[in-house]
């Protein structure tokens, strides 16, 4: 009996051991089975080429759906503009119809200066500023030079003393070249 039970011992320690290394072995069997293989020269060609395909149609959609963007976004960029400008629209209609009743002169001046001074204020709400150029040296990158006189006095030479057309700033950006003459 001790010697059956010596046995069983034994068999006890050695059982899990040798499961184990079984394991082990049937693990490493099946990872052998599930390791991909190796792909061949024209499997590779294949896929790549798919991901080249896929990767080009993608940027090509992007590209025309920002294209489609840019042309919406031009076309309805003055929209604020002009919907700002539509009550100074109906203020010079308004004055219109007005002026052909009415014959009184002051009247007709200070409602025409009351429209100027409406449109003048959405204009510089929306960032463009008047460029002051009279008296100003002369600046290639600011004034467009249309005549050249002689100065009245020799502190005005190169500088600008008539303003013929004003130029104007949009966000600091010169948008219209003030159209100037040139004392020489």
């Amino acid at each position: 009996m001790s010697e059956e039970k010596d046995e069983l011992k034994n068999d006890q320690h050695q059982d899990p051991q040798e499961e184990t290394t079984d394991s082990v072995e049937s693990v490493g069997e099946e990872n052998k089975e599930e390791a991909p293989k190796e792909l061949t020269a024209e499997e590779k060609y294949a896929e790549l080429n798919s991901r080249f395909l896929l990767l080009h149609a993608d940027f090509d959609n992007f590209r025309k759906r920002t294209y489609k963007e840019r042309i919406e976004q031009s076309a309805t960029a003055n929209k604020d503009v002009l919907l700002s400008m539509l009550p100074v629209m109906d203020n010079f209609e308004r004055a219109i119809v007005t002026n052909e009743k009415s014959e009184d002169v002051a009247a007709m001046k200070e409602g025409f200066h009351l429209i100027y001074t409406m449109f003048k204020g959405i204009l510089d709400s929306k960032g463009l500023k008047p460029m002051e150029a009279k008296g100003a040296q002369f600046d290639s990158d600011l004034h467009e030079a249309i005549a050249n006189i002689p100065a009245p006095d020799k502190k005005m030479v190169g500088k600008v003393i008539e303003d013929v057309e004003k130029g104007y700033y949009l966000n600091d950006k010169v948008i219209r070249f003030a159209k100037v003459v040139v004392g020489q």
